[in-house]
């Protein structure tokens, strides 16, 4: 790895955050496995409590979820940072690809040629790769010591496969919302989540009951229109993807309050507004984070089994989920969540550029295995993990399969969040799992 960059932010020089930020650039090898290749670019930010910033304190790097999301930009010490940075000095990373890493999108794609050659590039952008750059940045900022690694959703399983590929980097491992199945198919995350959503669904039609109405009345509209919102088609099962929002904690009001301005009466009847469009484009939206939707079903890929457009195949085998379904009367309108089918790539015109590259990573079979069951089995490393009950995006019974595969590891199971509790549980979650992970009693 050549030059790593320290840029000083203009945000540190503000007292109010109480941080110091530096930001830290790294150039790092495309394929770890070929040191003296191509290379690209990978950015951090150091952030470091002000009262603190010249003391010699541990490393904690952040792994955010995803795929494809850089790391939260943080305004002063919200949130869990705040926790952080009272013993840690706090790295921020931009996983490859995302943030201001060398970006991988519809614009700067093209530059490695065409869909072929845009695959194999975005192969080396899951999570071995990610823990590769890690092990090449810690040497460079701890001066070899271990650090502790915070994994949130995608995150965690990045931590899984550094217990898996090099534990000797780790001091502890703290775990929010992200422990995979370590050999599962995509097949078998879907037909566990398909379940799990409908009951997300029925829970939000029971808190906000005139939203079932609102749903058809919007996928009947879209079912006949297809309106386009700069660029963005909006159809029936574009529509579901809202349900996204649902994994939050406060998801479901943010549904209901976007359901209740679907529509106005203009000089040619009823139509969906403008603000009903917008506010959909924007939460179902690519164009912030593309290597979510290329990478998403690529991160269960091991095995010698292609994906082949998973989520798509096993929504077939639950029909409630067919928006045919609700409007002829036999259901609700039921959302989806957390899962990308080929329509993406045709609506989405952040993504509509890349639908061959997506194609043939759908098609890939020689995903790397993942995880290593049998160093999990001996780990030494300290685990804590926070497991959300019926949690929308992972599915309990597979972390809990997990938790029990790795040595030591010490879980908190718990209905007081959804899949963002760290971020809306601020340092409550992670002085929990601090507590469980140096084997302090629980509080």
């Amino acid at each position: 790895m050549s030059g790593n960059h320290r840029n000083r932010s203009p945000l540190e020089q503000l007292p109010p955050p109480g941080l110091v930020l530096t930001d830290h650039r790294f150039t790092v090898p495309l394929d770890h496995d070929d040191p003296g290749g191509e290379t690209i670019e990978v950015f951090a930010r150091e952030a470091v409590a002000a009262s603190k910033a010249h003391e010699d304190l541990p490393w904690l790097v952040y792994l955010e979820g995803g795929p494809g999301f850089g790391a939260r930009r943080f305004v002063g010490t919200e949130a869990w940072l705040g926790r952080a940075v009272r013993e840690f000095r706090v790295l921020l990373l931009d996983q490859r690809g995302t943030g201001l890493s060398t970006p991988a999108n519809r614009q700067t794609l093209p530059l490695r040629g065409g869909a072929r050659e845009q695959a194999e590039y975005l192969a080396h952008f899951r999570s071995d790769n990610i823990v590769r750059d890690c092990e090449l940045i810690r040497p460079r900022l701890t001066g070899g010591a271990p650090w502790t690694v915070l994994g949130q959703s995608f995150g965690g399983f990045c931590a899984v496969r550094y217990l898996s590929a090099a534990p000797e980097g780790l001091e502890r491992v703290l775990i929010t919302g992200g422990l995979p199945s370590l050999d599962g198919h995509a097949d078998d995350v879907y037909r566990a989540a398909y379940p799990r959503i409908e009951r997300k669904v029925a829970a939000h039609y029971a808190r906000y009951p005139q939203d079932v109405e609102r749903a058809r009345a919007i996928t009947a509209y879209l079912a006949e229109h297809r309106p386009d919102s700069a660029g963005h088609r909006l159809t029936p099962e574009g529509f579901q993807s809202l349900g996204i929002l649902l994994g939050g904690g406060t998801g479901s009001h943010q549904l209901h309050h976007l359901l209740e301005n679907a529509f106005v009466t203009g000089p040619h009847g009823t139509e969906l507004s403008d603000t009903f469009q917008e506010a959909v484009r924007t939460a179902t939206s690519f164009a912030g984070h593309p290597l979510y939707a290329l990478m998403h079903e690529a991160i269960y890929g091991q095995g010698g089994r292609p994906t082949d457009w998973s989520a798509e195949r096993v929504r077939a085998e639950f029909p409630q989920f067919d928006a045919r379904t609700a409007l002829e009367g036999q259901g609700p309108v039921l959302f989806t969540g957390e899962s990308i089918h080929p329509w993406h790539f045709e609506t989405d015109p952040a993504l509509r550029p890349l639908r061959e590259t997506a194609e043939l990573l759908a098609a890939r079979t020689d995903w790397p295995v993942l995880y290593d069951t049998e160093r999990l089995a001996a780990n030494e490393v300290p685990v804590a993990a926070a497991v959300y009950h019926d949690d929308m995006y992972v599915d309990t019974g597979h972390a809990l399969r997990t938790a029990a595969s790795i040595r030591g590891l010490r879980t908190w199971v718990t209905s007081e969040f959804e899949h963002d509790g760290l971020r809306a549980g601020g340092p409550r979650v992670l002085d929990r799992l601090l507590a469980l992970v140096r084997g302090e009693s629980d509080r």
